[in-house]
């Protein structure tokens, strides 16, 4: 099986701009569950669901952690340029969230972030969320 490129265009189905508030905080523990257990094109999936279900106030933070699910995913897959410049994507993104959003930890991986980015190794030790 192939997995599809992220960013590539392909159908989503059904819009998610529909989901209520309770599915897009189910779509965040789920997608936050799945970057704990090392699943980030999974994560990836269900954050992005989330995000655009989102009020437009907390996109960033959705999209930002996206963006850590896809960097860990650039990672494994040996991609320095994707991984250097999801992490930052991610840095720019969940910054204004911090120290925490929705109940989640922001600091702690920002910090990380921060200290991943000046190393530029392709060994990432798990996300902390």
């Amino acid at each position: 099986m192939v997995e599809p490129r992220f960013g590539s265009r392909r159908p989503h189905g059904p819009s998610p701009h529909g989901l209520s508030a309770a599915s897009t905080s189910r779509r965040l523990e789920t997608g936050v569950e799945l970057i704990r257990a090392g699943e980030y094109f999974a994560a990836h999936e269900e954050l992005e669901a989330a995000w655009r279900a989102a009020p437009a106030d907390e996109r960033d933070f959705f999209q930002g952690l996206v963006h850590v699910a896809v960097a860990w995913y650039q990672a494994g897959r040996g991609r320095r340029i994707g991984t250097e410049r999801q992490l930052a994507k991610a840095v720019r993104r969940l910054t204004p969230f911090a120290p925490a959003h929705r109940g989640l930890p922001l600091e702690p991986l920002l910090e990380q972030l921060g200290e991943l980015r000046k190393q530029g190794s392709l060994d990432l030790p798990p996300p902390l969320v």
